[in-house]
């Protein structure tokens, strides 16, 4: 990846990561420590990598993305949003009555939402499901999905393995948010799911270890699993819960609360600061 795409990236990162705190200060809630940490590999997935179309987000050749750790529905709104399937305007009405951006994604009701998600586990069962349709139907799309660490606690999530194993579907990458807190606090405290990367590659995918921050990682993982044949790719990214908001990096009291107005202020200008650095402001 050439270093203008990487800034770029970065630049439109950037703006997503500020959409994503002004949704959870202005709904007074919501889930900010990890939907900063997901932020970039939503980034590349939405900018560079999908078959999408926002003035078509049913096409039925599109790439899926499901996010299985819906609660960080900011930031998929978030980068929905800055990729034009609607006004970024309506974030300041996240998990307001009367209107479509709710809590966790909703399929019917958003546009570019592939599935309704907030059960941990069940996402990726869904989009288990979708890359077995595209098989069956013989369509070439691909289908991508997200999880958290925490997420992976849960035992569907250990089901949907081994049917993605079992069914070979090639066409289908999870990307582990391992920022290795969630909301209890460290994962390898509450119940520490390590070695992840040897458990899916016991469960029979292919597995890649990256930098869930380096752009160019990312997409170079993309471009990898899409070479794979016979068995899914699960892409464990190494990451930061709050990433780009000094007091909210690393801190696991920021996994599901929305900063007061002070707080506001100073991610904000953090992230400003990260404009300046990038030669934005």
């Amino acid at each position: 990846m050439k270093a203008e795409r990487v800034k770029e990236l970065a630049i439109i990162a950037n703006r997503v990561r500020k959409n994503v705190l002004t949704g959870v200060y202005n709904a007074k809630c919501g889930h900010p420590g990890g939907s900063l940490s997901i932020t970039d590999v939503l980034t590349v997935l939405y900018f560079d990598e999908m078959n999408i179309d926002p003035k078509n987000p049913k096409d039925p050749k599109r790439d899926r993305f499901v996010l299985s750790k819906g609660h960080c529905a900011p930031a998929l709104y978030g980068v929905l949003a800055e990729r034009g399937y609607f006004d970024p305007a309506e974030l300041v009405n996240l998990r307001k009555f009367g209107h479509f951006l709710q809590g966790h994604p909703e399929m019917k009701g958003v546009p570019g939402v592939d599935m309704s998600t907030g059960s941990l586990g069940q996402g990726v069962a869904a989009a288990c499901g979708m890359a077995k349709a595209a098989k069956i139907d013989g369509s070439d799309y691909r289908v991508y999905a997200a999880l958290g660490d925490g997420e992976i606690e849960e035992g569907q999530v250990w089901e949907s393995a081994m049917f993605a194993a079992h069914h070979q579907l090639d066409n289908l990458t999870i990307f582990i948010d391992n920022n290795n807190l969630q909301i209890d606090g460290d994962i390898r405290t509450v119940m520490n799911p390590h070695p992840i990367d040897e458990k899916y590659k016991a469960f029979g995918f292919h597995v890649i270890c990256i930098d869930g921050h380096d752009y160019a990682a990312i997409a170079d993982a993309i471009a990898e699993a899409k070479t794979v044949k016979g068995k899914p790719t699960a892409v464990i990214c190494s990451t930061v819960k709050g990433k780009g908001v000094s007091f909210m990096e690393n801190n696991y009291g920021w996994h599901g609360k929305a900063p007061n107005a002070d707080e506001y202020a100073q991610a904000m200008a953090d992230l400003e600061a990260i404009d300046k650095e990038l030669g934005v402001l």
